[in-house]
């Protein structure tokens, strides 16, 4: 099968979650045979911010741990039909312009033989439902939603029938345990600072929590301002700017554990969808410890999988615990590992997108008709 991916980038990871399950999404559809072309916009701004963090090296993890990859870049506002070709499947992701979005789906109700989905990665459905639903949708075959309630959301939308939850996985080519293990110490958080949708959330459940339990706590991301790094300088905690995605299970190799903090609206009104640090962390194998978050798609086993704090004080008890009890480190570890390899895979995504297309009328060894 051709398949065409229309990303916001996957070269770069800066502040772009999405680029690290499509990475790993793409490379498995790729070793089964089907040939994948990702699409990024000349110009855009992840690419952009990475240059200019980190210069041409901070390409250099992605093009070296992800060899069979490559993407084109294409002006967003230029002529679309040339970039599908004869694809059979082509999905369009949420970060791109309206205007490319309506126009890919213009191409297709004039009478594309290709199918055409949409891939919703973020909560602007519930936190921004203007902007979401100004995307014209109307020539799209469905929506590849990221978590059950937001394909809820699509559903009263008038998708009923036509939305599949597809949630991101963890690329277990790159993201495993490491081959011998070294000395590990303290904590690791990796994410960004974003818009003070977690901040209160942050330091209740990450910064006091290590000060109080005496680990020292490390920090890699973006976008965190004088006053998120005067916060950091407060509580003792080493901060150390961008780190590429796929210096992640290195990164993950050296410490005690890490925690789950989620942004706001995925602990209230759109639960059940995690990031997709989790996947990966479990996948490193890293003892991992969530502030409040309800798994309402069972995707895990709470308590088993991982350890949830319901305060700040638990959080404190929780880290404390994993620091003294190695037989504690080592169960919570596997359990981890089970999971992910029984069920959230990007192998595992691959094989439920194929499904999908199949639904839509793809057949994996002839083109659309």
């Amino acid at each position: 099968m051709r398949i065409v991916y229309f990303t916001h980038s996957l070269q770069s990871c800066w502040n772009h979650g999405n680029a690290h399950f499509l990475r790993g999404v793409l490379r498995e559809l790729q070793a089964r045979g089907h040939e994948v072309r990702a699409l990024e916009p000349t110009g855009n701004w992840s690419l952009a911010n990475l240059l200019a963090d980190a210069g041409e090296a901070g390409l250099e993890p992605y093009r070296r741990l992800y060899p069979e990859l490559s993407s084109e870049s294409f002006d967003p506002e230029g002529d679309v039909t040339a970039l599908i070709g004869d694809a059979d499947l082509v999905i369009v992701h949420e970060w791109n312009e309206p205007a490319l979005v309506a126009a890919v789906g213009a191409l297709r109700k004039g009478g594309g033989r290709f199918r055409l989905l949409f891939h919703d990665t973020h909560h602007r459905a519930v936190s921004a439902p203007d902007e979401m639903r100004a995307f014209d949708l109307s020539g799209y075959d469905g929506v590849l939603a990221f978590g059950e309630t937001l394909s809820e959301v699509y559903r009263g939308w008038g998708w009923a029938g036509r939305v599949w939850t597809w949630h991101e996985a963890a690329d277990l080519r790159l993201f495993h345990p490491p081959a011998v293990e070294g000395p590990r110490e303290g904590l690791v958080w990796i994410g960004n600072w974003g818009d003070g949708e977690r901040t209160g959330e942050l330091e209740r459940f990450l910064f006091a929590p290590a000060r109080d339990a005496g680990l020292p706590l490390d920090i890699y991301g973006v976008r965190y301002p004088d006053e998120a790094r005067a916060t950091l300088a407060r509580y003792g905690v080493a901060y150390h700017g961008w780190a590429p995605n796929a210096r992640a299970p290195e990164i993950f190799a050296q410490a005690l554990a890490t925690v789950h903090v989620p942004r706001r609206y995925y602990s209230t009104i759109l639960p059940g969808i995690p990031t997709i640090r989790v996947f990966e962390a479990l996948a490193c194998g890293i003892p991992l410890v969530s502030a409040p978050w309800d798994d309402a798609e069972g995707l895990f086993r709470p308590g088993q999988d991982y350890l949830v704090a319901r305060d700040g004080a638990e959080m404190e008890r929780h880290l404390s615990a994993i620091r003294a009890d190695a037989g504690l480190r080592e169960a919570l570890v596997a359990s981890g590992l089970e999971t992910i390899r029984a069920r959230h895979s990007c192998a595992h995504r691959a094989e439920e997108l194929l499904a999908v297309a199949a639904t839509l009328g793809l057949d994996e060894q002839r083109n659309a008709a």
